[in-house]
This record gives structure tokens, C-alpha cells and sequence, in this order.
């Protein structure tokens, strides 16, 4: 169990952030080593992943995960909720060849390998702006297709959180967060991280809080590193897209209130702005919104505001009926 000791300054330091390149290298170590996938995108990432390995000198950065260790460089902490995969790729191509030298080092300690090809590449002067390269292929290849729908998910999910935390304070906020994390005696414990607790200080500096649609369904921690000290939860929503393919909208609901909004209301399982549904549904915002008013005016779904965000959530009657169609 590892045990984050928090003070009134971590509460105030603390944040959430999406980070893109830690999701990107959540979801090459499930591609190198076999793992479960989101039922959606398997039939085409498992192909897409080979074919990246054939034609792009991505073993080289497969090398370098080794266990659930890795090179600090190629997943930068990210800086806030705004954070871009450009924003990582750059942070990554800026990395000091010593630096990088060190960590992967410590990377072929941890676990040797024997090829050539990619000893070659990590041996050469110019490793960092090759291995950029092999990720941002990775990136455009793998996650781009679905980054829009993810990240509404993560969205959607630190819109949560926030709101949790403005109603009922961090010991819920953190209770909320994952079945293995607990808010006990001023600190934060997250179970299943080896038998021993380990006792960490956030002395001041906070806690960053990152949800995840690749790290599902645990959470994880970075204690140690260029990261500052983090804990990676998966996001509210992802386990539908691990568990089933997006379902359609059933027939009967579709052909009641049209096919569109039928999407929108069965989305509304939790409360979301339009910006997030639009992402999340692969729609325009101004067609989400036309479609929420329409919805608003039948009694479906209200609105209220959070903050600088207006969420929409469903009524009673909206309630019933996404039910009521979800079970025909």
C-alpha cells in the first residue's frame, strides 16, 4: 500500500491534468505484451500496432518499458487539463541527449535486450528525435482516431470530481475516485502496490490527479521520477468501452425522438456540457446544442451551471425513458 501523507498546503497544490503521452504509453505496453483492449478498437489497433513495429523503429521504445518501469522523457508529467499531444512531443524532442543517455541506461539494466536494431538507434546521437519520431507514428496511428471521445471522457470525469469536491470536500473527492483509494487520517492509501506501506510526504508540493482511459481498471502511482508525485485513476465512463462496443441507439428510441437524440440522451448517464458530448459522439457542437434544446423543451433534460460550464443532465422522464429503451 502506498500512503500519501497530505497538509492544508497539498490541498491547496493539488490538481487534475490529462496526460496524452502517458495514455499513449499505457496503451503500447497493453499492445506489446498481449493485454486486454477497449471491444471497439481491438480489431484495428492489434494490426495497426504491427504494422507500426514493421514499418517505424518503434521496438526501440518498446525496449525501454521495462516492467512498469520506463523513460521518464518519452511521458513528460503534463501540465494542467489544456495539455496537447504536441505539447508532449515537444517537451520529448527537447530532452538532453544525457539525460536521455541516463534513463535509458537504467531502462536496459532493468530489462537487457539483444535487437541489434534497436540497440543501434538508442546507442545513436541522434536517439531522441528518432524515438519522437517512432511515437508521434504511434500517436497518429493508434490514438489520434479516438483521442476527441477519450479525452471528453477525462473531461467529463475532472468535471465530476471538481463538483464533488466543491460539495462535499477531498475525503469524498478521493473516496469517489477508485475502489483501491481512501482518504484515512489526513493521508490518501491506495491498496494493491505490494504488500509493505510505503509512506510518501507531498511536503506541500500536492498531489497531481490524472484519469485514464488505458490504465483501466486500476489505479497507478508515479512516486519516484521526473513526475511529480501522481495518481492515475481511470476515468468515470471508460469501463463501457473495455466491456462493450458502442451500442447503438435501441430501434424504438431512435424512431421516438430521432437516432441523434436518442445518442445524446442515452449518453447522459452523468452530467456533460456540450463541448464534451460533441467530442464524445463524434457531432458538431452547435448540433448537440440544438438537439439539447429540443430535448430541454420536451422535458427530457435540464441544465444547470458549474462553475464557468453549463452540464447538462437528464430528468426523471429522461430518466425513464433512456431506461425504459435500454432494457426493450
Amino acid at each position: 500500500m502506498i500512503r500519501f501523507e497530505v497538509g492544508t498546503e497539498d490541498l491547496l497544490h493539488s490538481r487534475f491534468a490529462i496526460s496524452p503521452a502517458f495514455e499513449l504509453d499505457s496503451l503500447l505496453r497493453r499492445l506489446d505484451r498481449g493485454g486486454r483492449l477497449p471491444v471497439a478498437s481491438a480489431a484495428r489497433l492489434r494490426p495497426a500496432f504491427e504494422g507500426l513495429r514493421r514499418h517505424t523503429e518503434l521496438d526501440a521504445v518498446l525496449a525501454l518499458q521495462a516492467g512498469w518501469m520506463g523513460a521518464d522523457f518519452l511521458a513528460p508529467p503534463p501540465a494542467g487539463l489544456a495539455q496537447t499531444w504536441e505539447d508532449d512531443l515537444a517537451t520529448i524532442r527537447a530532452t538532453p541527449l544525457a539525460q536521455a543517455r541516463a534513463e535509458i541506461a537504467g531502462c536496459l539494466a532493468a530489462r537487457p535486450i539483444s535487437d541489434p536494431r534497436a540497440l543501434a538507434l538508442l546507442d545513436a546521437p541522434d536517439a531522441v528525435p528518432r524515438l519522437a519520431e517512432a511515437l508521434d507514428h504511434a500517436w497518429r496511428t493508434l490514438m489520434a482516431p479516438d483521442w476527441l471521445q477519450l479525452r471528453a471522457l477525462c473531461e467529463r470525469d475532472v468535471v465530476h470530481r471538481a463538483g464533488v469536491l466543491g460539495r462535499a470536500g477531498w475525503a469524498a473527492a478521493i473516496a469517489d475516485l477508485h475502489t483501491s483509494v481512501r482518504w484515512h487520517e489526513d493521508g490518501i492509501e491506495v491498496s494493491g502496490m505490494g504488500a509493505e506501506q510505503k509512506v510518501i510526504p507531498l511536503a506541500g508540493s500536492g498531489l497531481l490527479l490524472v484519469p485514464s482511459a488505458f490504465n483501466w481498471p486500476r489505479a497507478a502511482t508515479y512516486t519516484s521520477g521526473e513526475w511529480p508525485k501522481t495518481l492515475i485513476y481511470p476515468a468515470r465512463g471508460i469501463a463501457v468501452l473495455w466491456e462493450h462496443p458502442a451500442p447503438s441507439p435501441p430501434g424504438a428510441l431512435a424512431d421516438l425522438i430521432g437516432r441523434s437524440r436518442a445518442r445524446i440522451l442515452l449518453a447522459l448517464e452523468s452530467p456533460a456540457g456540450t463541448t464534451h458530448l460533441a467530442r464524445t459522439l463524434g457531432m458538431t457542437t452547435g448540433a448537440v446544442g440544438d438537439h439539447l434544446a429540443v430535448m430541454r423543451r420536451a422535458g427530457l433534460v435540464d441544465r444547470a451551471r458549474d462553475g464557468r460550464v453549463v452540464l447538462y443532465a437528464r430528468t426523471a422522464v429522461g430518466d425513464a425513458l433512456a431506461a425504459s429503451a435500454l432494457t426493450a
